[in-house]
């Protein structure tokens, strides 16, 4: 089971990415072309929080499932010392669940906005915050925090 969340978890984790510059790219263009926010537009934003939704549920139940994660709660103390130990015990997910709050916060404030050019706007600014969290809380193999290959 771990290899498959392993695998899943770093596969969802491009499909995420993909769709949060797909959106922030629809929406920045509708923003500054002020077009129109279409049916897809709208399909996008959806999909694009439903997919980091997804991710959310691999990594909690990857999070729990993860010997790393049992042996940084099991030895707190020692584990704490260790970078890598604190980046994937407590910083990459705290970073990665604030992320998606500020994705599905962004989904729902641009859903509910009236005008079309405040719905653009809306999902440019908070998707983006986003997106730098997560470039920030991946551990890329060039990551100076931890670091692990493209695809696991």
């Amino acid at each position: 089971m771990y290899q498959t969340l392993t695998f899943l978890h770093s596969l969802v984790r491009w499909l995420v990415l993909i769709s949060l510059i797909y959106a922030i790219y629809r929406s920045f263009t509708g923003y500054i072309s002020n077009r129109k926010f279409t049916g897809t537009d709208n399909t996008v934003r959806h999909w694009t929080a439903t997919i980091a939704h997804l991710q959310l549920v691999i990594g909690m139940i990857f999070y729990f499932k993860s010997p790393v994660i049992q042996y940084f709660w099991k030895h707190f103390n020692e584990a704490k010392e260790s970078f890598e130990h604190l980046f994937f015990g407590l910083i990459h997910i705290s970073l990665m669940v604030t992320a998606i709050i500020i994705i599905t916060i962004g989904s729902a404030l641009a859903k509910r906005k009236s005008l079309d050019k405040e719905k653009f706007r809306t999902m440019v600014i908070w998707f983006s915050i986003a997106l730098v969290i997560i470039f920030i809380a991946i551990p890329w193999p060039f990551s100076p925090f931890a670091n692990r290959p493209y695809f696991r």
